[in-house]
């Protein structure tokens, strides 16, 4: 292996800065290609009159793994990401705000809650953890963890047997159903697969391994919010001397006998031994690889055909004051018609009645937000472009989901004035994860994570049809969700090093 190699990553994204950190480490010479002006990717930033916002991630699941990449690099991760605990983790309001429960990862408390509900429900609440646990341990010894490179990586007498653990054939709403009867308990425990941005009505049931994460591990908040985590991995990057270019979009890889060469910049082209393409893998290959046999069997065609995520409608509001009843950092606010409210997510239709996500960072955070003022990031569950049957160039789209968002936060208790007392505003759209994060159909997780694009047959970090080119980020394996996309990253770095060992 010659340390002195140069690696190009393409995208100062969450798992482009967390492969480009370990190759740095191990003494390849890295330099990042950024198109925005900052790191983070969808881990950006917005700030407006004084106001502070994550623009996507808020949730810190896994610790261990923020934490990891910093300490690789031989840092203490406190001094770049100093975190705090969550409890209660959120708060869920149901019956249009009339009815509410807090989730704590304390079990003694949590157990106290659903006993209250439903002590039958409490009992199976502890099977279906006990049920989950094993899958998910299954899931990060044989499948997260490791990549797919070859068939036989996966069929193989072992693997077919792990595989056949993981009980991946019902859907997370239908395998909760098997432990619990209450329907508010069945909804927290199965919603949390839009995370990751697939129906829990049709979404693998292994995906209720996300709320089992939360229950048993908690939640977490990084001082100064999620955007801290990019600004770290930046800093400890450049401390280590590697290089990033802001304002620097890549046009294309360049490809040579079947070999990444490098990337064209401005016209220009930069030359090295590696590429690591952080882009969005769909959107990477359309765009960014050219050369039509290193696309290999994902084709433009194939890449049209294949299912994405929903996507989300985000405002950012600064408020004239602080709501005293909105108590928790998270609050979900579930849709009258829950199962509707997903169909049409997925379907395309309008929402009639759309679930929202609520932060309020400032409860535990006084730098993002002004003296008495409250930072409200307030998210809708939507469909992605190509799904979509309404036209977010369209105001009356922009204009639909925004009141379907503050009438649904006006129901909840002390905030039935909310539209009257926003003093700042921001807004996202589907089109603006397309045209901004190169997120492909404005999906803003990526490629669904269905049975068939899952493990082997999702997007590997070793390209099949080009050689010393890489790819990771939410579309790859393992898949989406900032924990996930670490440890991709740390995938495609280490699938680098196996080749140039070789």
């Amino acid at each position: 292996m010659n340390k002195d190699k140069k690696v190009i990553v393409v995208g100062a994204g969450v798992a482009g800065l967390a492969s480009a950190v370990r190759l740095q480490k191990e003494g390849y010479q890295v330099e990042i290609y950024e198109k925005e002006s900052l790191p983070g990717g969808k881990m950006h930033t917005i700030e407006k009159d004084g106001f502070r916002f994550d623009l996507g991630p808020t949730i810190v699941m896994m610790p261990e793994l923020y934490r990891e990449v910093f300490e690789f690099a031989g840092k203490d991760p406190d001094n770049y990401i100093p975190m705090k605990r969550l409890d209660p983790m959120y708060r869920s309001y149901f019956n249009q705000g009339s009815e509410h429960i807090d989730i704590s990862s304390d079990l003694v408390q949590l157990m106290k809650t659903f006993e209250t509900i439903d002590p039958k429900d409490a009992a199976g609440f502890l099977k279906y953890l006990a049920s989950i646990y094993e899958r998910y341990s299954v899931a990060r010894d044989y499948f997260i963890q490791r990549p797919f490179r070859h068939k036989k990586d996966f069929y193989n007498p072992f693997m077919i047997t792990q595989a056949l653990k993981l009980k991946t054939f019902d859907s997370a709403t239908s395998s909760i159903a098997k432990f619990v009867n209450d329907e508010k308990i069945r909804q927290m425990l199965s919603f949390q697969t839009l995370y990751i941005g697939v129906s829990p009505n049709n979404g693998p049931s292994l995906y209720t391994i996300i709320p089992m994460i939360e229950l048993l591990y908690g939640i977490w908040y990084i001082d100064g919010g999620m955007h801290k985590m990019a600004e770290g991995m930046a800093s400890v990057f450049e401390e280590l001397g590697g290089r990033i270019h802001y304002d620097a979009p890549v046009e294309q890889v360049l490809i040579e006998d079947g070999t990444a060469r490098g990337i064209q910049v401005a016209g220009q082209e930069q030359t090295s031994d590696y590429v690591v393409v952080n882009a969005d893998f769909p959107y990477a290959m359309k765009h960014l690889i050219q050369d039509k046999t290193a696309k290999g069997k994902y084709t433009d065609e194939k890449i049209d055909r294949m299912k994405y995520s929903c996507s989300c409608f985000i405002l950012y509001l600064g408020m004239d004051r602080k709501y005293d009843e909105l108590e928790q950092v998270h609050t979900f606010v579930f849709s009258e018609n829950l199962d509707q409210n997903l169909d049409q997510v997925f379907s395309g239709e309008f929402i009639e009645d759309p679930s929202i996500y609520v932060v309020a960072a400032s409860k535990v955070d006084p730098t993002v937000a002004p003296e008495g003022k409250e930072g409200l990031f307030v998210l809708v569950p939507v469909s992605d472009l190509e799904t979509a049957q309404y036209d977010w160039h369209d105001e009356a789209t922009l204009n639909y989901y925004r009141k379907k968002a503050l009438d649904s936060l006006s129901n909840l208790p002390g905030m039935s004035n909310v539209e009257n007392e926003i003093i700042s505003e921001s807004v996202i759209t589907p089109l603006d994860f397309q045209e901004k994060f190169n997120a492909y159909n404005g999906a803003c997780f990526g490629l669904q994570p269905t049975l068939l694009q899952s493990n082997h047959f999702r997007p590997q970090a070793k390209a099949e049809a080009c050689e010393a080119l890489y790819f990771t980020g939410s579309s790859t394996h393992p898949g989406a969700g900032v924990p996930i996309v670490l440890m991709s990253g740390k995938i495609a770095a280490e699938e680098l090093m196996l080749d140039d060992r070789s």
